[in-house]
């Protein structure tokens, strides 16, 4: 059974402090572009081949759609919740990872059983989700 990758995307697009915040929408769909690569390649160090990405959005950057490899949740509330809802309908009997350095977060979905590390993982590994010429500021 594919792995199961489930990104923040607000807390990733909001890692780096490039401009993100006059463009949500283009935002999250540069990061969503930039994490394609990762559901035949996995998330090396992280997830092997092959994985199931879901990105979860809220806010302005609900509309964002999905494309092939990238399954986009539009959150109707909090992104957390969302993410937790998912860690325990999705990721029971697999390996689940979340990528977010939210603190509250973390700790929800450790408890499900979902393992954690942060949006560098994601962001190092093809620039996912940065405008480009942007600099890494972590």
């Amino acid at each position: 059974m594919d792995s199961l990758v489930i990104v923040d995307a607000a807390n990733v697009v909001g890692s780096v402090p490039d401009g993100w915040w006059r463009d949500r929408r283009g935002a999250a769909e540069r990061l969503r572009d930039g994490l394609a690569v990762h559901a035949a390649a996995g998330l090396p160090g992280y997830a092997e081949p092959p994985v199931e990405l879901v990105l979860v959005v809220e806010g302005a950057a609900r509309e964002v759609a999905s494309v092939d490899g990238v399954r986009v949740e539009s959150a109707p509330g909090s992104g957390d919740d969302r993410m937790v809802e998912l860690v325990a309908a999705e990721g029971a009997g697999r390996d689940c990872l979340v990528v977010t350095a939210d603190r509250g977060l973390r700790a929800r979905v450790e408890a499900l059983g979902a393992r954690v590390t942060g949006p560098r993982a994601v962001r190092d590994a093809r620039g996912g989700g940065r405008r480009p010429g942007a600099e890494a500021d972590d």
